[in-house]
């Protein structure tokens, strides 16, 4: 019997059709940097202070002292949401009284602001927050925005596994583009926040399918040795490219309808891919649509110029077609066992926590001292490395220690911020982005590590459990944004005290590395704190089961 890669072999495995395969997926996968986390310019809070009209009559020092002051991070600010009384002031004003000498601010009744605010241009011309007011009592809508964006992660998570199995990788790849671009270009329209948010939901389902279906067909067409590197450097790498691109084109466009508009547009440039990446053959042959599958075997052998066999895929000999009993297997057989469970609770935790400290970091680069652009392209620009750094890791090293050591890298720097100097901004900023580089590495990792610890026959459900976990971590993370705004420092000392904390959990994990992959739930029982089993095994050879996915969502 042969399987699937060895009736395949002649292609060989970097030919042309190969390469143009990992590049145009691998391309495809940039418009998901802009929408990932184009949230951060569109609703990007500037500065802003109750609005005094014109009619109030005011002088111009009494306008200046309208707001009374507040402390923020230890220093006296104007205060956002509230004002003096403006019929006091305009009296105040009427007779001539200067503020601070001729009258007590202190002792003056305060108001809201009836008539808005004023928002600062110098950074953004207009987002949402400004053009709908998402401030003071109605600030919460801004997290909840980012939140409800990955409650449509989740819910596509959820379904585009199953959408691709049932209509095929191709075609759902292309739909969820669609899904992606179509609905980012309506939110332009958006006449209020609720209409915005519900579509913006409606994008983060399309945004995360196209990522897992782009992700699923690349690894069924490339061979063996070009899977690992195409789920890591290649979906990874071009993702953070266009998380940079993002601040380029939000640093010209200041304008959030604009700026969406000029997101929207590179997804059109995917329309003519449809014509160059083919469906997978290995899904049609799955579903006996063997001729099918031939023409685009033979199409790729042209393009590789290589010669056919007369006969490429033979029903009989296929291994993966002939019918097994399998096991039936349910989520609660990751809760069944003493062993099982406690693993399966300290990877949800795990998973979850990380990405709680890779999306708050992300979320927050604007929000960091000096300018809001730089800041977000070198929160894109250092996950690079981190993705490089976990794939040379992750080939040499025992999985648990090398884990734990990039969190508590990420988590430890977290936490030290708060002992650099308020004007050492760019020590702070640095600091920032090598938490970000430690935690983004330790979420590379996840995917290898959980897959190793299961066995086949509840791996993907383990994964996919682990997986959902970190989409509710990246629903809870703008939260952690949200406290900033109350102190300066607390999202940091929350980031970091729980990102040490997952770290040290990470040490009473069994160690996968260079131990043979569980075969049975059994097997898994058997697992100690500090070893998973006594067969040996070259972990990174093995290119056949799911820990080749590295990736940040």
């Amino acid at each position: 019997m042969r399987d699937y890669d060895e009736v395949t072999a002649f292609l060989g495995e970097w030919g042309l059709f190969q390469r143009l395969i990992f590049f145009l997926l691998s391309a495809s996968i940039i418009p998901n940097g802009f929408n990932g986390m184009s949230v951060v310019f569109l609703a990007g809070t500037p500065e802003h202070r109750c609005r005094v009209p014109d009619s109030a009559n005011l002088s111009s020092a009494w306008r200046n002292h309208s707001a009374p002051l507040r402390l923020q991070n230890g220093r006296p600010v104007p205060h956002n949401c509230r004002r003096y009384r403006l019929e006091a002031l305009a009296n105040f004003s009427a007779l001539g009284l200067e503020p601070g000498r001729d009258v007590d601010l202190e002792t003056l009744q305060q108001e809201d602001c009836l008539d808005g605010w004023e928002f600062s241009r110098d950074v953004y011309l207009s987002t949402i927050v400004t053009e709908w007011n998402l401030v003071c009592d109605n600030d919460w809508k801004t997290p909840l925005t980012s939140s409800l964006f990955f409650v449509g992660v989740l819910i596509g998570s959820f379904f585009s596994g199953q959408l691709s199995d049932r209509f095929g990788r191709k075609s759902i790849l292309f739909a969820t583009m669609a899904v992606q671009t179509g609905f980012s270009f309506l939110q332009i329209f958006s006449i209020n926040w609720e209409m915005f948010t519900v579509l913006f939901v409606i994008v983060g389902m399309g945004q995360i399918s196209n990522y897992v279906v782009a992700f699923i067909l690349g690894t069924e067409i490339l061979g063996k040795s070009v899977r690992i590197i195409f789920s890591t450097l290649g979906v990874c790498t071009f993702f953070a490219v266009g998380y940079m691109l993002l601040p380029l084109f939000a640093y010209f466009i200041r304008d959030w309808r604009m700026l969406l508009l000029a997101l929207t547009v590179p997804g059109l440039l995917c329309v003519p891919l449809w014509w160059f990446i083919p469906e997978s053959p290995r899904w049609l042959v799955s579903q006996r649509r063997f001729s099918e599958a031939e023409a685009i075997i033979q199409r790729a052998a042209k393009m590789n110029k290589v010669a056919v066999p007369a006969v490429i895929f033979d029903p009989v000999e296929l291994q993966e077609l002939k019918p097994l009993k399998q096991e039936k297997i349910y989520i609660l057989d990751l809760f069944r066992k003493r062993n099982i469970a406690m693993i399966t609770s300290m990877s949800i935790l795990l998973w979850m926590l990380t990405s709680v400290g890779y999306f708050a970091l992300s979320l927050d680069s604007p929000n960091l001292h000096g300018d809001a652009y730089l800041n977000c392209f070198l929160s894109a620009l250092i996950e690079i490395p981190a993705y490089i750094t976990a794939w040379l890791l992750l080939r040499t090293l025992p999985r648990r220690y090398i884990i734990a050591g990039v969190l508590f890298l990420g988590g430890g720097v977290l936490l030290l911020i708060q002992l650099v100097p308020a004007d050492y901004n760019f020590l702070s900023i640095g600091m920032v982005m090598l938490g970000k580089f430690g935690v983004t590495s330790a979420f590379s990792m996840l995917y290898v590590f959980t897959a190793e610890l299961y066995p086949t026959l509840v791996r993907n459900m383990a994964v996919g459990v682990t997986s959902m976990a970190s989409r509710v971590g990246s629903i809870i993370a703008p939260y952690f944004v949200y406290l900033g705004a109350y102190n300066g420092a607390l999202p940091y000392i929350l980031m970091g005290s729980l990102t040490i904390l997952i770290g040290i959990i990470t040490l009473f994990f069994p160690e996968s590395f260079g131990m043979a992959l569980p075969e049975s739930l059994e097997d898994m029982q058997k697992v100690k704190w500090f070893r998973s089993g006594k067969k040996a095994r070259d972990s990174m050879n093995n290119e056949e089961n799911p820990k080749v996915l590295i990736t940040s969502f």
